[in-house]
This record gives C-alpha cells, structure tokens and sequence, in this order.
C-alpha cells in the first residue's frame, strides 16, 4: 500500500531509508518545539502561553507536513519559520503595539494570499524565472548558511568583536565556564567527526547515528560531572527528567482572529511576512530538490505547485491554531542526505510532532550540540553542488557568487536570493547578455530593490 502510494521504487527508495530520513529531519528541527514558543511568549499578552504555542506549533507543522505528501509526494518537512516568529512578537506586537490576535489574522491573510499564489501559478512562474545557474547557488548558499548555523548552534562560533569569533577555550577555563559551554563544543566537534566518518564508510543512516552517539557522549559526560547544566546559561540537562507530559492549554489561541488593525499598517504587516516566507520558502525547496535530484533538466522542479501549496496551508492552519508562518524547514535537507525522496519522510516527521504532544519532555532534550554535527555535514554536502557553477562565465559567477555569501553573512535565504537577481540582473544590463532573461527577473530586481527602501 505504501509504495503505491508513495513510488518508492520509482524514486528509488525504499521504507527503511525513508522512516531514517523521516526521523533524522525531524530529529533535526525539533529545537523549534521549544524555541518557537519563546520567541512568540515575549508578545505582550502571551507570556504564559508557551504551551498552546508549543500545541499550535506541532499540530500546524505536523498538518503542513501531511499536506506535503498528500500534494507533492515530496520529502520536505515544515515548522513556523525562523525571523518570521520574531517579526511576529518583537515587531508587529511589541514595536507597533498591535495585539497577538491582529498579528494572528496578519499571518492568516498572507497565508490565504498564498493558497491564491499556489493554485493561480504566481509562485510557480517566480521560481521558473530564476535562471539555472542562480538555483545552483541558492543551494550552496543554503549549504554555507546551514553550516553556520550548526556552528553557532555548537558554540563553536560566537559573537566577538568581529561579529563572529572561534570559541575560546582558554577563556573558558579562566571564567570557569569551560565545563557547561566548553564540553560541549568538544561534544560537538567530535559529532562531526563521527558523522564524517560514517558517512565516509557508507553506513545508512550515518545523520542519525552521529545524532545519538553524539548525545550519547553527552549523557555520560553530564554523568561523570564533565558537563554541568546551567539554565541561566542556555545549557540544559540532556537526560531526559521524564517521557511523557501535556502541554499546558490554559491560554485559548485557536480561532483568535482580530481584523481591527489600521488598514495601512495591517497591509504592510501581511506584506512583510508574504515577502520574507515567499523568497525563504523559495530558497529552501530549491536548495533542498537540488540536493535530491528532483530537478530537470531547466532547473525546474516538477509537481512544485503542490509543494507551494502545502506551505500556504501549513500558514493559513498555523494562523487559525495560534503560531506564526509555517514555511518549509532547510533541515529537510538532512533527511533528503540520508536518502529520503518521498512525501513518507513528511509523513513520519508531521506524525513525530504529533507525538511531541505527548513525549515533549524527550524530544525537547535533544541537545543543540548533537544536532549541530548533522547540519554541518549537510551543509558540506550542499555545497559540493559549487562545482555545477559555471565560474568561467563571470556574468553568471559574480551574482552566484554574491547569492551565495549574502546567504550566510546576511543570516537569510531570502536576503541571498534578492542580492543575487538584483545583481544578476544589473550585471546582465550592463554587459547586453540580455537574450532569455524573463521579464519577471527585472519586475523581481526591482521589487527586492524597494522593498530595501520601504520595509
């Protein structure tokens, strides 16, 4: 039944591989369960909300997810998106003062615009307009902006006086913090040791083995007293407290709609995240089929209106249930790595966040460090795509490369991708190479240019 369902012969896959894929990616982006709710609890008025944020989270994500499969039979997972939760509380709630229930209805209405978008072509015809070479490079921007993410994730990279600096161990020994945060850049730094060489040596399911030796390692140093929690700190204990807890559903955010917001200011706010979670989403689903494969030959990606169409759910969903844009997670990208092709890897990641309802306690334990390794791994393998980039043509190699570092130093897939069309185009314009450029790359340049200006 299931590989009629999902072809999993004709995408050359099969269950085993699948349910890893599945478990690793969920695996991978579970940290949203706990910091999705902190970044929304800091809105006025939902300060002791985080449980109905953290059941808002996982049913829309697990919903998106099932959408995923059933629209697209792709292996991509989705959550409420990074950024577009803290727009949410710190800007809409907290610097323009408007109500968690107007920012709510916000993210419903964008989440409606773009079901429009999906079913009428508009977001198909955006990412069929973006030329071949620059999909090349949003994937390895994607490879560069997931390893510094697993970097920073594994402490091994901080703020300093160059806005990023190594760790430093022989600080922390000095300030006595080297057995809470030091252990576990170690721990994090041996995962992708770990995860390298099984992946080197072919084992199937190297991501998530690297994933729970890692752990494993941070189990018996927290044991030995080799690593000490310290919550004031950030650094949790990573043994499990207890396995099964409900979340706390005291604050009623389902159905909270408040349409009173001034009809300017509530525009632009849609706008806002339309924008952001349209070019994320974009970056993210290229990136992630340029892994797998699933492109053709013009760098197009078939069945990709179901793929738009399940993130437009997944938001309109999320807003109705109390969590702000859901968008398709770039984590996919390590389950794809471990071999997942099919919407089954969706399904066992949305039945997994449904299951954190109820183990939330477990999965919430996972720390960063051990999940840290798996990203940074894939991001190796993302950007081996580099090689795909034709960089004796320099009208095509310079935007690719600016997509590619404005990716990771601007912290956004979004941002990456509107550096390079705005680049790819002018640098076009200037040396005539004009000839099959679509018109939508000019309407697109100027759009990122202003919204430089208006946002």
């Amino acid at each position: 039944m299931l590989e009629r369902l999902f072809k999993f012969e004709e995408n050359g896959t099969n269950l085993r591989t699948e349910l890893i894929a599945g478990l690793t990616t969920f695996m991978t982006m579970v940290y949203i369960l706990a910091l999705n709710p902190t970044i929304l609890c800091a809105a006025p008025g939902l300060e002791n909300a985080g449980g109905s944020i953290l059941f808002a989270t996982a049913v829309a994500s697990a919903i998106a997810c099932f959408c995923m499969a059933a629209f697209a039979n792709k292996p991509f997972a989705l959550s409420a998106g990074l950024g577009l939760n803290a727009y949410f509380a710190y800007t809409v709630c907290g610097a323009m003062g408007y109500s968690w229930r107007v920012a709510l209805t916000a993210v419903f209405m964008e989440g409606l615009i773009f079901i429009i978008m999906s079913l009428t072509n508009v977001r198909e015809a955006i990412f069929n307009a973006i030329p071949k070479q620059l999909k090349v490079a949003v994937s390895v921007g994607i490879g560069f902006f997931i390893t510094f993410i697993g970097l920073q994730n594994a402490h091994v990279i901080v703020d300093g006086s160059t806005l990023v600096t190594l760790y430093s161990f022989k600080t922390a020994l000095a300030n006595g913090t080297f057995f809470t945060e030091g252990i576990t850049v170690i721990l994090a730094l041996i995962g992708v040791i770990v995860t390298a060489f099984l992946l080197i040596r072919g084992v199937k399911g190297y991501m998530l083995f690297g994933i729970l030796i890692t752990w494993g390692l941070g189990i018996i140093c927290q044991l030995t007293g080799l690593y000490v929690p310290n919550p004031d700190m950030g650094f949790y204990s990573v043994i499990p407290s207890s396995f099964i807890s409900l979340p706390d559903l005291s604050v009623n955010m389902i159905f909270q709609l408040d349409f009173s917001a001034n009809i300017l200011d509530f525009i632009v706010i849609i706008f806002a995240f339309l924008f952001v979670d349209v070019f994320d989403t974009l970056g993210t689903v290229i990136g992630c089929a340029a892994k797998a494969d699933m492109l053709d030959e013009d760098g197009k990606l078939p069945g990709i209106r179901g793929v738009l169409l399940a993130d437009a759910v997944g938001t309109t969903c999320g807003a109705l249930l109390g969590t702000s844009t859901i968008t398709t997670f770039v984590e996919s990208s390590s389950g794809i790595s471990e071999g997942g092709r099919t919407g089954f890897v969706s399904v066992i990641t949305g039945i997994l966040f449904l299951a954190s309802l109820i183990f939330a306690p477990l999965f919430l334990t996972i720390p960063a460090f051990a999940t840290a390794p798996a990203l940074i791994v894939v991001g190796f393998l993302m950007m081996q795509q580099v090689e795909n980039i034709d960089w004796n043509d320099l009208s095509e190699a310079i935007p690719c490369f600016v997509c590619i570092t404005m990716m990771g130093f601007a912290y956004s897939i979004s941002e990456g991708i509107a550096f390079g069309v705005i680049s790819y185009v002018i640098i076009h314009l200037l040396t005539g190479k004009t000839k099959g450029m679509s018109v939508l790359m000019y309407v697109l340049a100027v759009l990122f240019m202003l919204k430089y200006f208006l946002l």
